[in-house]
């Protein structure tokens, strides 16, 4: 009776809707066989007269412990066939099951989220005419959990007030498009303050994928079980193990030869930072999270001879690798990321400082910046940076925390100060130009003799620059780090001070 879910129509509809039922995403995301689920009939029961079970509706949650690519893991999944996924239809029981046991037994926890908030129909209110002050007791358990163990959350359909909500609490969030909807509250509310949308239009992927909200849009479901699966094998089953090392699969002294040619000499024109990334990690091992927002940085996961590290790159394409509000924002939530499950970094820089204007101003630039600095710098696990070309200001200083022992690369292409030499020559020598019969002669004299500074071997004859490379030894090298790296790597819980 269980497994007949919400009934024929209701099971109906749900794949009509080009939907799998929550039974059979289980099937498809775990190890086959592997599925041992609890509480499978906790839900609504009725009995005749003679005390006999006359009729039963589970309820609208499953849970229970597999296993993903042979590693144990918790699974909570909604199921929208009854009551639309509703939480007023489920049992609290089971997700603080789910939260406990994974927590407690040191698991990753899967959530398949599909339905809606806390609240469910008002019409429930006709059988408890009463309202209440709202609570949400598992959001401790879900805030800690999140120090603990990996939450991946697959939106999986419309996600409104709680279950957008656990979209939100996760390490990795994945929406399905056209599928899948994330928002506070759906549109007959939005409708209700004057706001006549659908519910792509108020929380499509467009929408939450360009925002931060989610990490990853895929096309199918089938493809949000294998990004949820590929995003766990870096990372360890909890804080109190290290990321698993797999067997090389690369040449550790591989020397890829587009590294010497691939960043344009007249340090303007841009270029694309995966190849950089995909050129210097084991062969086909990188996985970006987040492409579609704060896009002027690239950030994912990789494996460098078999050791995961997370990534970070500047990228030009986007306001010359400026760090806007949203990039502060991807910085911090990646570091912290990294620092949580002992993953060493890896950070190519390309940063133009922070982004300027008075549309990154009211954006709050300058406190998200300096909040993005202090994740960098309350990193606990080893960060290599590998100056790429530019490193200006205060964002282009937090490639690392300059107070630790320094792991750091440049590369001949690298061109780095407190500000850019363009346009501060004018402004410095403002006077002397303004007074010279030929200010196109005195500018280009101060242009070379101040270009001829940004040298970056200057900077390494100072020991500013501690050591210059060829592009094609970073493979190498960054093998070289990811070994040492791992001696420092601690297990255990990581707790991070307040941030401005």
């Amino acid at each position: 009776m269980a497994e007949k879910m919400g009934g024929e129509e209701p099971v109906s509809r749900q794949r009509g809707r080009g939907k799998l039922t929550v039974r059979e995403r289980v099937s498809f995301l775990v190890d086959p066989g592997s599925f041992h689920e609890i509480g499978k009939i906790a839900g609504v029961a009725t009995y005749d007269e003679d005390e006999k079970l006359d009729s039963f509706m589970a309820s609208n949650s499953v849970v229970g412990r597999a296993t993903l690519d042979g590693r144990p893991t918790m699974v909570l999944g909604d199921d929208f066939t009854v009551r639309g996924g509703a939480a007023d239809a489920s049992i609290r029981g089971k997700t603080v099951i789910a939260l406990k046991q994974a927590v407690e037994y040191r698991m990753p926890l899967v959530q398949l989220i599909d339905g809606t908030g806390g609240g469910g129909s008002i019409k429930m209110f006709l059988k408890d005419p009463r309202t209440y002050i709202p609570e949400t007791p598992s959001w401790e358990l879900i805030v800690d959990g999140m120090g603990e163990i990996p939450m991946v959350s697959l939106a999986l359909g419309p996600c409104a007030g709680l279950g957008a909500g656990r979209v939100g609490a996760s390490h990795y969030s994945v929406m399905v498009k056209e599928l899948s909807q994330v928002f506070v509250a759906g549109p007959p509310v939005a409708i209700a303050i004057g706001e006549d949308v659908s519910k792509e239009e108020l929380g499509g992927w467009e929408i939450q994928a360009k925002n931060g909200t989610v990490d990853d849009v895929v096309a199918t479901e089938a493809d949000a079980f294998k990004a949820a699966k590929r995003f766990l094998s870096y990372l360890p089953s909890s804080v109190h193990e290290l990321p698993p090392v797999t067997e090389p699969t690369d040449d550790p002294d591989r020397r890829d030869e587009s590294l010497i040619s691939i960043v344009p000499e007249d340090g303007k024109t841009p270029y694309k930072p995966q190849k950089i990334i995909e050129a210097s990690v084991d062969k086909g091992s990188f996985f970006e999270i987040g492409r579609n927002w704060g896009r002027g940085i690239v950030t994912g996961l990789a494996r460098i001879d078999g050791h995961p590290v997370g990534i970070m790159a500047g990228n030009p394409f986007f306001l010359d690798g400026a760090w806007t509000a949203d990039v502060c924002d991807k910085v911090m939530r990646h570091m912290d990321l990294c620092s949580t499950f002992h993953l060493p970094v890896v950070h190519f820089v390309d940063c133009a400082g922070f982004a300027v204007g008075v549309r990154h101003e009211t954006a709050g630039v300058t406190r998200k910046g300096v909040r993005a600095m202090a994740a960098v710098y309350q990193a606990t696990v080893p960060v290599c940076a590998v100056v790429i070309r530019k490193a200006y200001g205060l964002a282009g200083s937090a490639m690392m925390n300059p107070t630790k022992a320094k792991w750091r690369y440049c590369w001949p292409s690298g061109n780095w100060g407190s500000l850019p030499m363009a346009g501060g020559i004018e402004a410095a020598f403002r006077k002397e130009l303004s007074e010279t019969d030929d200010k196109e002669a005195l500018l280009a004299s101060l242009y070379k003799k101040f270009e001829a500074m940004e040298d970056p071997f200057r900077t390494a004859e100072a020991f500013f620059a501690e050591e210059i490379i060829d592009p094609r030894d970073t493979r190498p090298l960054l093998v070289d780090f990811v070994h040492h790296a791992r001696r420092r790597l601690e297990p255990g819980k990581t707790v991070f001070g307040p941030r401005p």
